[in-house]
């Protein structure tokens, strides 16, 4: 006899997205894997996102409005009306290639031991044309070590999830306001083994950044940080290699924001933290000249 396909919930929260939800959603039910329920929690959109997502006919779309509570809560709210023995999440301007749940499950099938997993991410600007490769890291088994130096998970649009596990370990920290997707995989990496599905299927959408988001992108993942380093003490030799990368990567997200001074000074200020947790960082002669070359041209530019 045998047996029957595993139901997968899907969660995709949104908040007023009415220029990429119908690309998102149809990325979703245009999986090669057909047993889906497709949750989407509409957080109090005020734009055309619910009447957009009115248009689609597939019973296995619900769609579930609340008041505005933000990413995290929307993710938990997903949660708890999930009924799928695995959970996925995907925000609602990114893609999936057509067989990233299929491809996923069979990993997990294939390798009971594990409890996530995860595929590699490639970059999409808002045409959905492509930007640039992710990190394309195959991390399997116990990967802690490696998720606390650099989030190769790389999205909260990534990961296939065993519900079993995810009950375990909890809901989404609702208290942060950035990188809880990171803390979420860091909490399931402690207790649990991940396998790695060395596609990219995942097309994340990058947009501009904003100088004030990068502040609270560096507080958030501090804070994220200090708790899986408090809870993992033998590890602790990896704290100064996790902050060095962590400054590396703001570098990039101050440069992405809009030019001016406040750009400038907040990009000096990761370069900075950079060195200070890397003094090797000195001895890339190129890297530093070039960060330093768009600083200065950063603070001489009128503000945005």
């Amino acid at each position: 006899m045998t047996q029957p396909e595993p139901l997968v919930s899907v969660v995709i929260p949104v908040f007023n997205g009415e220029q990429t939800i119908e690309e998102t959603v149809r990325s979703v039910l245009g999986q090669t894997y057909r047993h889906l329920e497709v949750i989407v929690i509409n957080d109090g959109s005020t734009d055309q996102t619910k009447a957009i997502l009115e248009r689609f006919q597939d019973q296995r779309l619900q769609v579930v409005s609340y008041s505005n509570a933000g990413l995290s809560a929307s993710r938990n709210r997903g949660i708890d009306r999930a009924a799928g023995d695995y959970i996925s999440f995907i925000d609602a301007d990114d893609v999936w290639t057509a067989d990233k749940i299929a491809a996923q499950l069979a990993a997990l099938r294939h390798h009971p031991s594990a409890a996530i997993a995860y595929s590699w991410t490639d970059y999409i600007d808002e045409h959905s044309q492509f930007l640039q490769a992710g990190t394309h890291i195959s991390a399997s088994g116990k990967v802690l070590d490696k998720l606390l130096t650099i989030n190769f998970i790389e999205s909260g649009s990534n990961v296939l999830i065993r519900r079993d596990a995810l009950r375990a370990v909890g809901y989404f920290d609702e208290t942060l306001k950035a990188a809880e997707d990171w803390d979420m995989w860091l909490r399931l990496a402690k207790a649990y083994e991940f396998i790695a599905v060395p596609s990219p299927q995942v097309r994340y959408r990058r947009t501009n950044s904003m100088s004030a988001n990068v502040i609270r992108q560096e507080q958030e993942c501090l804070k994220v940080l200090n708790r899986a380093f408090k809870d993992a003490p033998d590890l602790q030799h990896l704290r100064r290699t996790s902050l060095a990368r962590l400054y590396k990567y703001l570098i990039f997200k101050a440069l992405e924001g809009p030019p001016g001074p406040v750009q400038g000074w907040l990009t000096a200020k990761c370069l900075m933290r950079a060195i200070q947790y890397d003094p090797l960082l000195l001895k890339q002669t190129r890297v530093v000249l070039s960060v330093a070359a768009k600083i200065a041209k950063a603070a001489l530019s009128p503000a945005s």
